[in-house]
């Protein structure tokens, strides 16, 4: 009987820990069947990058000009000044005055600064331009070579009109620009005064800026008619030496101009300050300071009224 007693004691022991196993197993499975979801991962808000500052538009303008403002070296004195003052690139286009007048007629320039007053009173009264101002002068020389065949030195040292009035008697040679430049209208106003049309050999109509028409004479021994300034920055570069200067009929003056902006989209404001810049005391002091320390005397006075 104890026997009995004890079997079914062990018996219902192990029903216990059974029952006990199988809900510790159920409440496992509960717990794993109620574990929350993993939240959904949220796409990160991160600050987007800022996009790099566009580079700031290079100021900038056309200039036309004669060949006189860059074969001298007057440009390429001033405008570096004028571009670390303002900040403002400026291209310069240089060729005769007509040409350069003709370049701002056609929209291709935004400014000019040339030395054919005529010209650039007809360009205003044209309407590509609304006014001009004076910004400086020099002059006029004949020079020729060494040995001087037509006497210019001897006969006419300070009269252009006789000058070339003894050219064409002696047909000497003589370079002419040939292109409609302020040199050569004021050439062509000596030969209207002489009532004399040069042609033959002796003339040479070089259709070219004022260093290469002076490379030109150098190489044929001939005359030419010069500004004062391009003659002195090539003179160490050449055979030719000053025949004939100083008279009144010589008198070189250069103007400056913005491009009516009402016919061409021009830019203006660039414009507007080089101009101011060129008839301020500063720009004026610098013309008249530029050659001076090389050659002994300035290459252009200046006359901003």
């Amino acid at each position: 009987m104890k026997g009995v007693f004890l079997f079914m004691k062990k018996t219902k022991t192990k029903q216990i820990l059974a029952l006990l196993l199988s809900l510790t197993l159920v409440f496992s499975m509960t717990a794993c069947a109620k574990t929350e979801k993993p939240e959904t991962e949220q796409p990160s808000q991160e600050t987007p990058a800022e996009e790099p500052a566009a580079p700031a538009e290079e100021r900038s303008f056309i200039l036309a000009t004669t060949t006189s403002t860059q074969d001298s070296g007057l440009l390429d004195y001033l405008l570096p000044i004028f571009k670390e003052k303002t900040g403002i690139t400026v291209n310069v286009v240089a060729k005769g005055t007509g040409a350069a007048l003709e370049l701002a007629k056609n929209g291709d320039a935004d400014g000019v600064l040339v030395h054919a007053k005529a010209q650039e009173e007809a360009f205003i009264a044209e309407g590509f331009a609304k006014e001009r101002f004076d910004v400086m002068y020099n002059d006029f020389i004949i020079v020729g070579p060494e040995s001087d065949p037509a006497k210019l030195l001897a006969n006419a040292p300070n009269d252009p009109i006789k000058a070339f009035e003894l050219l064409a008697e002696t047909k000497s040679t003589f370079i002419s620009r040939g292109d409609e430049s302020g040199t050569h209208t004021k050439e062509k106003g000596y030969w209207k005064e002489l009532n004399i049309t040069p042609e033959g050999e002796w003339y040479v109509s070089a259709g070219t800026g004022m260093g290469a028409v002076l490379q030109m004479a150098d190489e044929k021994q001939g005359y030419t008619l010069t500004d004062r300034a391009t003659y002195l920055s090539m003179k160490d570069k050449l055979g030719l030496v000053i025949v004939t200067e100083k008279n009144d009929k010589m008198y070189n003056q250069y103007g400056v101009m913005m491009v009516n902006p009402e016919k061409y989209p021009v830019k203006e404001t660039e414009v507007q300050e080089f101009i101011d810049f060129l008839l301020s005391k500063e720009g004026q002091d610098l013309i008249a300071g530029f050659g001076k320390e090389e050659f002994g005397e300035s290459l252009f006075v200046p006359n901003a009224k």
